[in-house]
């Protein structure tokens, strides 16, 4: 789950973690007297979507507006943002479709001295999280790590300890840090470390981390991204999600308890388990398809759940044929295609639709769909069922 960079840094703000002074807009006039309350010479009107690149994004109404803008009195403050509310924008990572900014950030401006880069991560190599920092803040991080990989430092940390100090201090030296920004480090870096742990997130980033000209160090970007299979421990923060911000679909799915995640392709799949899913995409790509989706109707989907599935599949206008891949050992592929013809007659599949079966009452399933007399192809083999609906949609 991800939340706004406002809600993040109320969160590290509650958790120890030096934050700027910041104000939630949400109206032109809202932010000309978050302007006056924050009573700097200088402030900085902030886009909240749920994706990165927003000072180097672009609404679709005022191209020549970016999506992070300082501003130098109240009446600029309304202006930017009465440029931004309600209008669409559109960043590296949003896509063409971009983004509809309800909300905005004003927050001080900072006489800023360096600025650097730090996250959390769980990773796999080291099984466990790793705190990774840079001296190249402000920068993407993905860059970085290409273009010169030996700027990227990682940390790994104990899962229940966190960062010891001895390890925070290390990486504020490699960084440069002396003085009193050496020892603000030490707090902050194991701050945030905790801050990862204690609310089971799968990802917190500060970029970029600022370091004052009196050596204060204060996060000013935060993206912050919740682990979904631990919520269940923090209903507190469930009701900082944004459904606006997530995909329909996507969010149609969770409530039927499928896993769906929508793509940009024209071949819609339905299959139980994540890593068949993960091979179907593979062998459609591998036959010069396009999948439109993942989606993992699990081991013990019913009958009204496959319905479901079928239902958000053909919501999506891309999709132009759908491929079924299902390997029955809980879920039986009787069920799948009792459903599945459920799903033909109510909801009227009008693509191609290619059926592969293998596993526990497979005979029983196949003779159903050759009984039915529906206009459904079936599949030999994944390789072939692939090669089929690849085929079918490109007719």
């Amino acid at each position: 789950m991800k939340i706004h960079e406002y809600q993040a840094k109320q969160l590290l703000a509650s958790a120890g973690v030096t934050v700027p002074k910041g104000i939630v807009a949400k109206t032109p006039d809202e932010a000309a007297t978050a302007f006056e309350q924050l009573g700097g010479a200088i402030a900085v009107v902030k886009s909240q979507i749920h994706a990165g690149g927003r000072g180097k994004g672009r609404f679709k109404e005022h191209p020549q507006q970016g999506g992070v803008v300082l501003v130098k009195s109240s009446a600029e403050a309304k202006e930017v943002a009465a440029r931004m509310l309600g209008n669409t924008l559109v960043t590296i990572q949003t896509g063409d479709e971009g983004k509809v900014v309800n909300t905005l950030l004003v927050e001080q401006g900072l006489k800023i001295a360096r600025e650097l880069y730090l996250g959390c991560v769980v990773d796999r190599a080291a099984a466990g999280p790793i705190l990774i920092v840079s001296t190249e803040g402000g920068m993407d991080i993905e860059e970085v790590a290409h273009s010169h990989p030996e700027k990227i430092i990682h940390e790994p940390f104990d899962v229940v300890f966190g960062l010891n100090s001895f390890q925070a201090r290390k990486l504020a030296f490699r960084l440069g840090l002396e003085g009193n920004a050496l020892k603000n480090a030490e707090k902050f870096f194991r701050q945030v470390c905790r801050f990862f742990l204690d609310h089971d997130c799968s990802m917190t980033e500060i970029n970029p981390l600022v370091v004052t000209e009196d050596g204060d160090l204060l996060v000013l970007d935060a993206k912050v991204t919740f682990d979904d299979n631990a919520l269940f421990r923090h209903q507190d923060l469930l009701s900082l999600r944004d459904l606006s911000e997530e995909q329909p679909s996507e969010v149609q799915a969770q409530k039927s308890g499928l896993s769906y995640v929508k793509l940009d392709g024209d071949l819609g799949c339905l299959v139980n388990g994540a890593g068949l899913a993960m091979s179907t995409m593979d062998l459609i790509k591998l036959h010069g398809g396009e999948p439109a989706n993942f989606l993992d109707v699990g081991g013990g989907a019913n009958v009204d759940q496959v319905t479901e599935a079928f239902r958000i599949i053909l919501a999506d206008p891309n999709v132009k044929g759908i491929l079924v891949n299902i390997f029955g050992g809980i879920m039986k592929c009787d069920t799948i295609v009792t459903a599945l013809l459920s799903a033909y007659d109510n909801i009227g599949i009008k693509v191609p639709l290619v059926v592969r079966l293998e596993g526990t009452n497979v005979e029983l399933a196949r003779k159903m769909l050759a009984e039915s007399g529906k206009k459904i192809t079936t599949g030999i083999n994944l390789t072939d069922a692939a090669q089929k609906a690849v085929a079918a949609i490109k007719v």
